[in-house]
């Protein structure tokens, strides 16, 4: 495939240097935050992502041990992420798959939902997926989906009016020899819920770029998909549209500097305002390498505008080792982010944690009001 980076490295250097938009700062508020996993001077919880089922309270919590390691840790909370159980049974080979799982609720066709684990690879060095059929209660062991990937599938979407299931990750160049870590940017469709994908389809290869892990994002009109996407060469972000449900993209262009970092995480709020949870890249960034939200609306990504302001959701005492969050959004408009994270100094490795917020705290702080409870 023909590289599509014309025009994107030129204003990369302009775009970094663009003035950082205000900052709300609650990783200090130890209140909003709970520890889902702690780690140890010997354990590290990495990686995870959450997700939120339709009754609002119950969430699922899945990680890795060491930094793309071994998948198996789950939890649930019963009460909106507050509280959280004790490690739940998995399947034994769950041990031995590797990287970064991913957690979703997915639906076929016919109206069955299933809850779906996705990782990276296993013992073949493939995708692999595992499935509960019962909320959660119990899980299939895991099985290989028979596709290469850099990542398990990084966001699903439902197109063509729930027909069919999106999927999009990173993988390596096919047949490339040279650049042993490229990225480039697939996709795949699932006609019966997630159970299994077409072979992939690549939609984005920037030659010397490497951009990976999407995030796909519907517009509020519901026409558009906006594909957020992480960048390894440049440290920044781009994005890409699509109006005919994934068929075909736009060219790859420049996420404004406010956005630029990995593993974006997108919900809509109430309001209609989108907030996006990432690992902050930015090189003139103020919160560099911590775990950061930006907030703002669809149509400031699509028209690369800054967007409203950013949160600082928590302090990385380890450099850029976090982020690869889950964000759910609560019925009462709380938004729970969770990452994994060295949340203080100390011997401690990483641990998995979240935090809280609603954007009526954060806008208020931000205009001034209440500024002492940002650190209460």
């Amino acid at each position: 495939m023909k590289p599509m980076f014309a025009g994107i490295t030129s204003s990369l250097t302009l775009i970094a240097a663009q003035a950082a938009l205000p900052t709300v700062d609650l990783a200090t508020n130890a209140a909003r935050q709970v520890v889902i996993a702690q780690g140890t001077a010997s354990v590290y919880q990495g990686h995870p992502t959450t997700l939120l089922l339709p009754d609002g309270q119950t969430m699922f919590c899945v990680w890795t041990l060491n930094h793309g390691g071994p998948c198996g840790p789950l939890k649930r909370s019963d009460d909106g992420g507050r509280t959280w159980s004790a490690l739940l049974p998995v399947p034994e080979n769950w041990r031995e798959v590797r990287n970064c799982p991913a957690l979703y609720r997915l639906t076929d066709p016919a109206g069955v939902a299933r809850l779906f684990v996705f990782a990276g690879q296993g013992p073949d060095g493939l995708m692999q997926s595992a499935h509960s059929e019962d909320g959660g209660q119990t899980w299939s062991p895991m099985r290989s989906l028979g596709m290469p990937c850099v990542m398990p599938l990084c966001t699903i979407t439902p197109v063509e009016g729930g027909k069919r299931l999106l999927g999009m990750t990173s993988i390596r160049r096919p047949g490339e020899t040279k650049d042993k870590r490229s990225n480039i940017i697939a996709q795949s469709l699932s006609a019966d819920g997630g159970l299994t994908w077409n072979p992939w389809r690549i939609v984005l290869d920037l030659g010397s770029l490497k951009p990976c892990e999407p995030e796909l994002v519907r517009s509020p009109d519901g026409k558009q998909l906006l594909c957020l996407l992480r960048e390894n060469q440049e440290r920044v972000a781009l994005f890409m549209t699509s109006d005919d449900e994934g068929r075909t993209w736009s060219a790859a262009k420049p996420l404004p500097a406010g956005l630029h970092g990995d593993r974006h995480k997108a919900r809509y709020a109430p309001d209609g305002r989108l907030v996006v949870c990432f690992r902050d890249t930015g090189k003139a960034s103020p919160t560099k390498n911590h775990f950061v939200a930006w907030v703002g609306r669809y149509e400031d990504l699509r028209a690369g505008r800054e967007g409203h302001y950013r949160v600082k959701l928590l302090h990385s005492h380890h450099g850029g080792d976090c982020g690869y969050p889950g964000l759910e959004l609560l019925p009462d408009g709380t938004f729970v982010a969770t990452t994994y994270i060295k949340l203080r100094p100390g011997p401690e490795k990483n641990s998995v944690v979240s935090t809280r917020f609603a954007l009526a705290e954060t806008d208020a702080l931000l205009n001034g009001a209440g500024q002492a409870a940002a650190g209460k």
